[in-house]
């Protein structure tokens, strides 16, 4: 069964529907990271980048974006938030993030963030895209890990 699949500029009723469905472990990396609860924190996510949603049949699963970190360094902080939409579509994910990758370096040559050690989804994503893990970092007590994507 074919899903229809569409791309649109975020906006915060996107926030309120995939915060309300977050897929557990990015859950817990939120409120480890910025001690808010999903919803908030794709709000400030979206506030702080370039935001776009991914729709699935209609419906808003997954929202990415990419904010200024260093600008004159080119830098710039990725993210990336869903629901379990990716695991019930997992081919079609890792496709398109491999495809889309490039896109997201109009702006910036090195895309930078920190994801919780215990994020296990992410992190192998996050391997399997090449990304290059730099350091631990305290978070609030928890660790995570810096990593990052080059051009």
């Amino acid at each position: 069964m074919a899903v229809d699949i569409e791309i649109v500029p975020a906006c915060a009723a996107h926030c309120q529907s995939i915060g309300e469905r977050l897929r557990l472990s990015d859950e817990v990396e939120v409120w480890r990271a910025g001690r808010v609860g999903p919803v908030e924190a794709l709000r400030r996510s979206m506030s702080q980048s370039t935001a776009f949603t991914v729709l699935i049949d209609g419906q808003p699963e997954i929202m990415y974006g990419v904010g200024d970190l260093d600008v004159l360094a080119g830098i710039g902080g990725v993210w990336l938030l869903g629901t379990d939409a990716i695991a019930r579509n997992w081919r079609w994910f890792l496709r398109a993030t491999a495809e889309g990758l490039p896109s997201l370096f109009t702006r910036h040559t090195v895309l930078r963030n920190a994801v919780d050690r215990d994020n296990f989804p992410s992190l192998r994503w996050l391997k399997w895209l090449g990304a290059t893990f730099l350091t631990e970092v305290d978070v609030h007590g928890y660790p995570f890990i810096v990593f990052e994507l080059r051009k």
